[in-house]
């Protein structure tokens, strides 16, 4: 019997799990960090880089709502563009999709590794991070710096979740994104309640340098920090009323990060100010917190700790998140045969898309080798052009299949698509820019990978071909032979 089959992808998660895929993504290790250096650009209009940030990401919101709600299929923007266009872009999209997925995979594992060392060191269980050593890995005989170990531990501890079970999965997505959630609210809720939060000064709003005008470098800096909504697209098929619950999961999903992003945002400006959170920078959000929460408590300990419990729940939620999505993109382009096959396959006993799982491990764990810089603006660049993509496909559907069922409409058509569409290409333009600047490995990393599926495709297009002319081969009396 086959350890494999074809079956369709059980229907195992409900709203609530949708939702917290597309908040533990976007809800990641990138408030953390980049709230100082947001602050350090705009000042205190750090906090309306975050909304406006947000209002952008809505625009193209809107049209992956639409497009789940009338193409109810696993793959997100991958299964949105393959029902819309011809073979070779929808395969490249996927292609760039699958790629981005597993780099950010790969960058969430080893930014869990640093926070989860700086946890245990929190509570003297191991030296500072940059003094811990290396750890023995039997399997590999061999000995690795210990963060790079506990990346990996994370990567397989998630890929074998979701390789048995997708429900088990998603209640961890769930029970993780909360318990991360909660901690920022604690964080909010210390801060509003301090002190220094009753004195804060926001004025002058803008820095007086650059003015209103350096909202649009923080919002560049910052928009990294809303991509994950478009993660829920990928499990449509394992969403329960998907038509209806994948655009509402992904709604609420936005609202709720706009609320959190602009709350913690907001408490650290006001407890600490614009000035002392960009001199923390990366810190910024634990600076805040160990200057107004409690010391001295059991467990929690201090500000700072809490701050580091969150980023650990944050950047393990993300890579979960992105495990999740790799492989069902995989998944959708094997069933649509743009990969091999068994890509697009159930396993028989678990019901998950077993195969497109462990691929895409392998390829996350491979690209843990790219330079982290590098990896991270591929990824960035990869879900920008994929935006462009999506809203097109909106306009395009719409033109060519207008009586399509689509149980949800986006309001104003075709002006949310276009201005999805135009403030993608600006951000991709002002990306590619800073690209050839000051990481132009980023550039060649990418136009390497896309040149690489343009030979992958020819590659399985022959393929498919050579194995139609085998089960077509004629018999001595010139007729094909048929199949049993």
């Amino acid at each position: 019997m086959s350890s494999h089959d074809e079956r369709a992808p059980e229907a195992e998660l409900g709203l609530l799990d949708a939702t917290m895929i597309g908040m533990g993504a976007m809800i990641g290790a990138g408030i953390f960090v980049l709230t100082g250096l947001a602050a350090e650009i705009a000042g205190p209009a750090a906090i309306l880089v975050f909304v406006l940030n947000g209002v952008v990401t809505a625009f193209t919101g809107l049209s992956y709502a639409e497009l789940a709600s009338a193409i109810p299929k696993s793959g997100g923007g991958y299964a949105f563009v393959n029902e819309t266009f011809e073979a070779l872009p929808s395969f490249l999209m996927g292609w760039m999709l699958w790629f981005a997925y597993m780099i950010a995979g790969a960058l969430y594992a080893l930014g869990f590794a640093p926070n989860f060392i700086e946890l245990l060191h929190v509570y003297g269980i191991v030296p500072p991070p940059d003094q811990v050593g290396a750890v023995a890995l039997p399997i590999l005989d061999a000995a690795v710096p210990l963060g790079f170990g506990l990346a990996l531990v994370a990567v397989a501890l998630f890929v074998g979740l979701n390789a048995v079970s997708t429900a088990a999965s998603g209640s961890v997505e769930t029970i993780f994104t909360a318990t991360k959630v909660t901690i920022l609210l604690i964080f909010v809720g210390f801060g509003v309640a301090s002190p220094m939060f009753s004195s804060a000064e926001f004025q002058p709003l803008f820095p007086e340098a650059s003015g209103a005008f350096a909202i649009l470098p923080a919002m560049g800096l910052t928009f990294i920090a809303f991509e994950g909504y478009d993660l829920i697209t990928t499990v449509t098929e394992e969403v329960k009323n998907p038509r209806e619950n994948i655009p509402k999961a992904i709604f609420v999903s936005l609202a709720a990060t706009v609320v959190v992003y602009m709350a913690v945002v907001t408490v650290a400006i006001g407890t600490l100010g614009a000035d002392g959170l960009a001199a923390a920078g990366e810190a910024g959000i634990a600076a805040a917190a160990t200057e107004f929460m409690p010391t001295g408590i059991p467990v929690i300990k201090n500000g700072g700790a809490v701050i580091v419990f969150g980023a650990v729940f944050s950047t393990l939620t993300a890579l979960n998140a992105v495990v999740i999505a790799s492989s069902r993109v995989a998944f959708s382009m094997g069933r649509e045969g743009q990969l091999l096959p068994s890509f697009g396959q159930i396993h028989h006993r678990f019901g998950t898309p077993f195969v497109a799982i462990l691929a895409s491990a392998v390829v996350m764990l491979g690209s843990v080798a790219l330079p982290t810089k590098s990896a991270g603006n591929m990824s960035s660049l990869f879900f920008l052009l994929s935006f462009v993509v999506v809203n097109g496909a909106v306009i395009k559907l719409r033109r060519e299949r207008p009586n399509l069922n689509r149980p949800y409409e986006m309001p104003y058509y075709p002006v949310p698509p276009i201005l999805g569409i135009v403030l993608n290409l600006v951000l991709t333009g002002v990306l590619v820019e800073y690209l050839i600047r000051t990481d132009p490995t980023a550039l060649v990393l990418s136009v390497a990978w896309i040149l690489l599926g343009a030979v992958v495709y020819v590659a399985l297009d022959r393929y498919r071909a050579r194995g139609t002319e085998t089960d077509a081969e004629p018999t001595a009396d010139g007729e094909p032979i048929a199949e049993d």
